[in-house]
């Protein structure tokens, strides 16, 4: 089948979060099903068409979006893994940051940056040789592909006949707008209606992406369950109720040609679950490049995210200060919300040697954090999928997470003697319940044989893309399928 992705993100062009892994490791395990591929993205001011030769194409593609007219160029290339990829230039448009300036809000002009990159998406196939089988697009940012494929390309030889997949992977960002964006967008008013793009007097681009959509994918079991809920639906669970049997949770993978202690060339030891060794070589190293005391006696709590509301890390600020008296090392990389960076820099000043700050994401350091931490800390609000918690377990960085989510899906909790679970999970978002959670762990940590046996078990634990990609590939072939029906 031809499948098209359009995201906001891919790895590793532009990456603010899971988004960007996703939208380059399934394209991956899809190609190793046999499907054609082609991702579709916005070349952003940090991606260099030369250091990845991205081949300019000599004439541009006209896109109207509303009452504009944008020219815009595309560069067309390949990911590591023989997928294609095409990225929409437009000066002074896309060529920013993917959101916003670090630190910074999002731009007030996403709307329309991001209905460039649909409609150039869609634009772009109507010239390609072999029709399309399935758009699949990606987060509010893309839910404008859907909605104008089946509003204005109906009839179209290349793309009226596609099928669409719409995959939200975080329902608490929604891309709501007020109401005069529509004409900036060209979205037609008659889809200014409660059963439409309307969201209590504003357009919810998320929304117009759940009602456009054939079928609706979120990224893990228990998170569909969970946005059908007033708790997690955020505005949206009547509608996602209705749209039930569109509705399927996929749990995301990882890619271990990327994420794999045993062949990472960012780590100075490489080891795996049979030989782990190597770990206290990549805590050492952590250590020193972080300038925390090298002292393998004490436990490594990792932390690498967004600093966001979600993550729930100001719970962990309530009780730092007693975990820190503890002989516990945490190193932090991470961007967001300036509370939460203050936060964690007060930490550092006062626990220098027990505490380290890096501030936006490092790639390398990142995977260097996985290797290094004994623990990795995600005590989430809500966590649709996470990734970071299979990184870690997989680098023998033995979580503690909330239960919630694709955490709840991916974790399984220790018992007190190490002889079961993966993890260390707590169910209320309590102040108690997380220090009863970490200090759990710290005490299985200083009972090194039983700590080794959980730690183990969850590197051995199977997260990758192929099970998944299989679901997705029943997706597209039950859509394929009703059409031979007709």
């Amino acid at each position: 089948m031809e499948i098209v992705f359009v995201s906001a993100e891919v790895a590793p062009f532009s990456k603010v979060g899971g988004l960007a892994d996703v939208a380059s490791a399934l394209p991956k395990a899809l190609r190793m099903l046999g499907h054609r591929v082609l991702v579709c993205s916005p070349l952003y001011r940090g991606i260099r068409p030369e250091e990845h030769s991205l081949a300019r194409r000599l004439s541009r593609l006209e896109v109207r979006v509303g009452q504009r007219t944008f020219a815009v160029e595309v560069h067309e290339g390949k990911l590591a893994s023989g997928v294609e990829v095409a990225f929409f230039g437009v000066p002074g448009l896309l060529d920013r940051a993917v959101y916003g300036e670090p630190g910074g809000e999002p731009y007030p002009d996403n709307h329309v940056r991001f209905a460039v990159l649909c409609r150039a998406a869609l634009e772009l196939c109507r010239g390609r040789e072999r029709p399309v089988d399935v758009f699949h697009a990606h987060e509010w940012t893309t839910a404008l592909v859907p909605l104008y494929l089946r509003n204005e390309y109906s009839g179209d030889r290349r793309v009226g006949g596609a099928h669409t997949v719409f995959t939200i992977h975080n329902l608490a960002y929604q891309g709501i707008y007020p109401k005069e964006a529509m004409l900036e967008l060209g979205i037609p008013w008659e889809l200014w209606t409660p059963d439409g793009v309307e969201f209590y007097e504003k357009l919810n681009l998320l929304k117009a992406g759940i009602v456009s959509s054939e079928r609706l994918t979120t990224v893990s079991p228990t998170y569909a369950r969970q946005i059908l809920t007033t708790e997690h639906g955020h505005g949206l669970d009547g509608l996602l109720r209705l749209r039930r049997d569109a509705l399927a949770g996929i749990l995301n993978g990882i890619d271990y040609s990327v994420w794999n202690p045993a062949t990472d060339p960012a780590l100075p030891a490489r080891y795996d679950a049979e030989d782990p060794g190597g770990k206290l070589r990549c805590k050492a190293e952590l250590q020193r490049v972080l300038a925390l005391p090298v002292r393998p006696e004490a436990p490594v709590m990792g932390v690498v995210s967004r600093l966001v509301h979600q993550k729930g890390f100001d719970l962990f600020g309530e009780i730092a200060t007693r975990v820190l008296r503890q002989d516990v090392q945490l190193v932090v990389l991470g961007e967001g919300d300036p509370a939460l960076r203050a936060m964690f820099e007060d930490l550092r000043k006062r626990f220098p040697e027990r505490v380290a700050v890096r501030s936006g994401y490092d790639d390398r350091l990142a995977h260097l954090i996985m290797a290094g931490s004994d623990l990795y800390l995600m005590p989430s609000r809500f966590e649709p999928s996470g990734l970071t918690q299979m990184y870690a377990m997989r680098y023998g960085a033995v979580p503690i997470v909330r239960r919630t989510g694709g955490l709840a899906d991916t974790v399984v909790d220790c018992d007190a003697s190490g002889t079961s679970g993966t993890g260390f999970a707590f169910e209320t978002f309590e102040p108690a319940a997380l220090y009863g959670a970490i200090g759990r762990a710290v005490a299985l940590f200083h009972d090194r044989a039983a700590f080794i046996q959980v730690m183990r078990r969850a590197m051995r634990l199977d997260h990758s893309w192929d099970r998944s990609a299989r679901m997705y590939d029943q997706i597209y072939r039950e859509l394929a399928a009703a059409d031979d029906d007709r």
